[in-house]
């Protein structure tokens, strides 16, 4: 797949497109350019590395949207081994949105489940842009229930903007099903791990966030709203998401700071998309160290800490 490159991010792409016209004229065998090159690659990483120190909110939203940024399928392929994928809620359709099944953590059996967007325009339309129906959440509520029945982990991957807004999804509950992944959630007797890997939009990636450990990647986004959204409720005005990001506190470091989420998973540098292979080392090792922190906890004792771990979450001053 052909990179892209964000606005921010101009720059890069002008010298490693000088980089890929100096390749080319050093493999036609007239000129041999290779110290040049060298010396433009060193400078391309020296500057990746500067933007991605001191991204802004706004600009970390554009990258956990990248339409190179691998997807929860992207990350059990690399990290996962023996994966089983399993379909439909058993009560009306399978929603190609949440993806789940059995597999692998090194030797760790787990249950999978995560939010699944597309990448060419045809598998976007089948994904629907990562927008679950209800029957997506009662898919994943069949995974969780799954892993419960044979005590194994579950690890969730949080990957949206958002449920599916639509009339036949409101029709068919889709509030109500979110609230009951909610609450299905938080009283499993097995170890949760869940992480934001990309966009984590509202409701809809909550769903799958009430976890004993919540991890997200370093350029990844969770936000009860877009910074679009926001915008527009605040000052009628959808251009001012940057202004909006900054407010929401999206970001994995503020999230941290905040406790709202455990452990920030690094990136490779230039993001996930620049080195999904590297991505998937990082989030491995990440994940099956927070697993093995958590597997041996009794039951009963992993739901009191998981009911603790959110009654805490918020932030409010005393007058």
């Amino acid at each position: 797949m052909a990179q892209e490159y964000l606005e921010f991010e101009r720059p890069i792409a002008e010298l490693e497109k000088k980089i890929e016209e100096l390749t080319l004229f050093t493999s036609s065998g007239d000129v041999n350019l290779e110290e040049e090159i060298l010396k433009l690659h060193k400078k391309s990483d020296q500057l990746r590395a500067e933007i991605y120190s001191r991204l802004t909110p706004w600009q970390k939203a554009q990258i956990s949207r990248h339409p190179n940024r691998p997807y929860t399928l992207d990350y059990i392929e690399a990290m996962l081994t023996n994966f089983v994928e399993m379909h439909g809620d058993r009560s009306y359709a399978d929603d190609p949105a949440i993806v789940f099944g059995m597999a692998k953590l090194g030797d760790t059996q787990v249950v999978v489940v995560g939010h699944q967007k597309g990448k060419t325009t045809k598998e976007k339309i089948y994904r629907n842009f990562g927008m679950p129906n209800p029957e997506g959440y009662r898919k994943a509520m069949r995974a969780m229930r799954f892993a419960e029945k044979f005590r194994k982990p579950l690890i969730a991957f949080i990957d949206t903007p958002g449920a599916y807004p639509g009339i036949g999804a409101e029709e068919r509950g889709q509030g109500e099903s979110i609230a009951r992944s909610l609450f299905g959630m938080s009283r499993l007797k097995i170890p949760l791990v869940s992480v934001v890997i990309g966009e984590g939009g509202s409701g809809g990636a909550l769903a799958l966030g009430v976890a004993d450990r919540v991890l997200m990647l370093e350029h990844a986004t969770y936000s009860v709203i877009s910074p679009e959204g926001c915008a527009a409720i605040l000052w009628n005005n959808g251009s001012k998401a940057s202004e909006a990001a900054e407010l929401l506190k999206i970001t994995a470091q503020d999230l941290f700071q905040m406790k709202v989420i455990d452990e920030v998973v690094e990136e490779p540098i230039g993001g996930a998309h620049r080195d999904p292979r590297r991505a998937g080392e990082l989030l491995k090792e990440s994940l099956a160290r927070n697993l093995a922190e958590i597997k041996n906890v009794p039951p009963e004792e992993l739901i009191r800490q998981r009911y603790e771990k959110f009654r805490k979450l918020g932030m409010y001053d005393e007058l």
